[in-house]
């Protein structure tokens, strides 16, 4: 039986559909704001699988063209593999719902949201973080803590939840929220350079709104939602956890404050094998138990470090940034290079230079068409030493690439400053932490180091945090390690320039950030990024003046946009011509700017010639250098611009009088000629004997 229930989100109706469709699942609801509506579907498994020591959760993201009326391209025309942002918009739902699950919960989870209606005015991925939430506070899955979603605007120094598609184009921010009633459990910020006090009332203004929406769930899970399963969650038993720490605990506790890392992982394998040695024979099949004990106790004891002793497992102090070292133009065919160290986390970044036309095609929900600006992130196993078979990018790495293309997208300039395509692509070489922003930085170098006339140098810095049991107690710590990644609760990523923030992307291990600690991360973020960008600057502080000889090089005219179809011609034919005959790549807008690309400038002015002379009007006093094209007993026609003929009469061809035509000029002749008319059907006369003497008379006035 269909139960609707509706509430109020920024003047536009958010409702929520149940028990009309998807009879089988656990949970299913439409849930739609304006004509944006999604289909969530939430199920569970009904035990563990066998020897799983995680919790399985599965969040697809499921985009469908016909919500926007379109036909997939390609020849197959059907939905093939999740494009990049549906990967990003599955994380996104993951990251804030994930937490609240009860701990040593272990049955396979999946939630799948279907976008099958979009209205451009109203996001769909918002809209699914929402929807995911709705759908397990409905069903019997152990999921009791409702978490809501709302996108701030930032136009005219005033905020906006869920902006329009003409609100968005104006706003200089682009900021997620998702928060519980109590706390902040994630944020994903794009933003033009936005001071940190700014982002943070930002974030205040979408946590207010959110607590409005968990409201409104808590209602719905009131009146629709199932009674929840009482499912045993997985505890180790407690003898053999007694066995191990008594046994183990010392060792590892002085395995854990070594300050090498190499040093560090080396105690600690050696501390695994003692405690194999010791009990594989005693508890032959709980292998997976003591990992798990070793884990816990690995974890205790560098959050105790942290939070109580207030040492890091580096020595390092809390607002203290790790080493850092810079460097450009590392490989000589490529257009921009910049590798940037800090600690042992090292990525290398190449940048690439192409035409406009080398843009990325995008066939997705949203009203962007193409990308002009990529970044590619790529993380091979060598780079944390390990060896596991080399795949394609993972949602990790599609995640972390578009987080640093969101962190330069405000710096990079238009294409009528710099009529390029860029690419860049970060190798992750050697990771210790925060490579994600470690990318943002080695991308400035090759940025600056190919040439990109940036708006300014941008880098990013992860901060981290330690939390007490009931979190009344908290340590923010500046760029954080991987072992303090691992045993934290934050991840809190911020990159931008001197001026302000241009990405933020944060989630947390726990029931969300108080909102000093928001505060303070952003703060302290400040201050690390200042420091990072003084050491880019000194190492390439302004775009190189050249591009690198082999990077291609732009050249650029401007045609009446009337004689474009005169340069492309019938199916293509003219420009494929010119393209084929010089080499080049050419680019035209729909105002009528091309652009001309080519590493020879012989070719390039070849086809600007080739290009200007199919789009010139003929004017009357003008000399050409024209070919023959036919001859008749009256006159010779004469082709004096790409398809534009003129007629020499038989009188105009010499001074002398003249018998035959053929006596003075034949088929495939160049010579010059005057334009001494154009009548009123267009039909243009032409005089070689004008000609002649107008060069004739030139050249004695020259002399």
């Amino acid at each position: 039986m269909s139960q609707v229930m509706e509430t109020t989100v920024a003047g536009r109706t958010l409702k929520v559909e149940h028990g009309k469709v998807g009879m089988l699942s656990n949970s299913a609801v439409l849930v739609s704001y304006g004509d944006t509506v999604i289909l969530v579907n939430a199920n569970a498994s009904d035990k563990p699988r066998e020897g799983v020591d995680f919790f399985p959760l599965s969040i697809e993201y499921e985009e469908r063209l016909y919500a926007v009326g379109k036909i997939p391209g390609g020849f197959i025309k059907r939905e093939g593999k999740p494009s990049e942002k549906a990967i990003l918009h599955a994380r996104a739902i993951d990251r804030p719902i994930r937490p609240l699950f009860p701990k040593g919960y272990r049955n396979d989870v999946q939630v799948v949201c279907t976008v099958v209606s979009v209205e451009q005015d109203n996001a769909p991925d918002i809209l699914a973080i929402n929807g995911a939430s709705i759908a397990l506070c409905l069903s019997s899955i152990p999921f009791n803590n409702p978490v809501a979603a709302v996108s701030v605007g930032l136009i005219d120094e005033e905020f906006i939840i869920n902006p329009t598609l003409e609100q968005r184009e104006k706003s200089t921010l682009n900021l997620t929220v998702c928060a519980t009633k109590e706390r902040v459990m994630m944020v994903e910020a794009g933003g033009d350079e936005i001071p940190e006090d700014v982002m943070y009332e930002g974030i205040m203004f979408g946590f207010e709104e959110c607590k409005k929406i968990v409201a409104f769930q808590e209602e719905v899970m009131t009146k629709l939602g199932k009674e929840k399963s009482i499912v045993e969650l997985y505890k180790v038993d407690e003898a053999i956890e007694k066995d191990v720490r008594d046994f183990a605990f010392n060792m590892i506790k002085e395995a854990m404050y070594i300050t090498d890392k190499d040093q560090r992982n080396e105690a600690m394998d050696s501390v695994k094998e003692k405690v194999s040695g010791e009990f594989s024979e005693k508890y032959p099949e709980s292998g997976a138990d003591i990992a798990d004990i070793i884990y816990s106790i690995q974890k205790e004891i560098v959050r105790n470090m942290l939070l109580n002793e207030h040492r890091r497992p580096d020595g390092r102090g809390f607002e203290e940034v790790r080493p850092i070292s810079c460097d450009v133009a590392l490989l000589p065919r490529t257009h921009g290079t910049g590798l940037f160290t800090r600690g042992l986390t090292q990525v290398m970044t190449v940048a690439t230079l192409g035409a406009l036309g080398d843009v990325q095609i995008l066939d997705g929900l949203g009203s962007e068409e193409f990308k002009r600006y990529m970044h590619h992130y790529n993380f091979p196993s060598y780079s944390v030493g390990e060896v596991r078979p080399l795949r394609g990018p993972g949602r990790r790495e599609i995640g972390h690439g578009a987080l640093a293309e969101k962190a330069l997208e405000p710096l990079i300039p238009n294409e009528e400053e710099f009529p390029y395509t860029i690419r860049l692509v970060s190798e992750v070489l050697s990771s210790n932490g925060s490579t994600s922003q470690a990318s943002v930085c080695a991308s400035t170098l090759a940025l600056l180091d190919a040439g990109v006339p940036i708006k300014r140098p941008a880098a990013g810095i992860a901060m981290g945090l330690i939390t007490s049991e009931d979190l009344s107690k908290e340590e923010v710590i500046t760029d954080i390690q991987g072992i303090e990644d691992f045993f934290g609760d934050m991840d809190f990523k911020v990159a931008g320039t001197e001026v302000g923030i241009t990405a933020i992307q944060f989630d947390t291990k726990i029931k969300g950030l108080s909102n000093d600690c928001i505060k303070k991360s952003l703060e302290g973020a400040k201050k690390a990024r200042l420091h990072i960008l003084q050491k880019m600057n000194e190492c390439i502080s302004q775009p190189r003046e050249e591009l690198s000889k082999y990077a291609p090089k732009t050249y650029t005219m401007s045609i009446d946009p009337d004689k474009i179809r005169d340069v492309i011609g019938p199916g293509g034919k003219v420009i494929n011509k010119i393209i084929a005959e010089t080499g080049v790549k050419i680019d035209i807008k729909e105002d009528g700017k091309i652009f001309v690309m080519s590493d020879d400038s012989v070719c390039a002015k070849r086809a600007l010639k080739i290009i200007d002379d199919l789009t010139r009007e003929v004017k009357v006093g003008e000399i050409y250098l024209g070919k023959v094209t036919k001859i008749t007993t009256f006159g010779a026609f004469v082709e004096i611009l790409p398809g534009k003929e003129g007629l020499v009469h038989i009188s105009k061809l010499d001074f002398a009088r003249v018998n035959k035509v053929e006596d003075i000029v034949s088929v495939g002749d160049e010579i010059l000629v005057k334009v001494t008319e154009i009548d009123n059907q267009g039909r243009v006369n032409l005089s070689r004997k004008d000609a002649i003497k107008d060069s004739e008379e030139k050249e004695t006035t020259e002399q």
